[in-house]
């Protein structure tokens, strides 16, 4: 019969060295890796600050004309009563754009900004 027996220590390739870090080493290593998350940080500490505050008024903003909207209202009702010889359909356009409206929905209630073109 034949016996085989395995070595206890890990048999390395003729002319090949295990790599060894010392404490230091680690350290080193470690720097070289956070070097560029630290520059990126620096970058953004050092352009990001490009907003200031001031104790200036605001720009005059825009007045609008509003109408309160009645049980009953439509924007197709509206359209009509605030720009008689315009097309309806674009003034409600234009009044859906300026009021941010969501599928034309109305609440009793609510207050429109009417464009400045048919505010009379």
């Amino acid at each position: 019969m034949s016996t085989i027996t395995f070595p206890t220590a890990p048999v390395l390739p003729t002319g090949a060295t295990r790599l060894r870090l010392t404490t230091r080493g680690r350290r080193v290593l470690l720097a070289l890796a956070a070097l560029p998350l630290a520059g990126g940080i620096a970058f953004a500490a050092l352009s990001g600050g490009d907003a200031l505050a001031s104790n200036e008024a605001p720009a005059a903003s825009a007045t609008f004309e509003t109408v309160t909207v009645m049980p009953g209202d439509t924007l197709w009702s509206i359209a009509a009563e605030i720009a008689p010889t315009a097309d309806p359909r674009e003034v409600i356009g234009e009044i859906t754009r300026l009021n941010m409206l969501q599928g034309g929905v109305l609440q009793i209630g609510q207050e429109l900004s009417i464009p400045t073109a048919y505010a009379g």
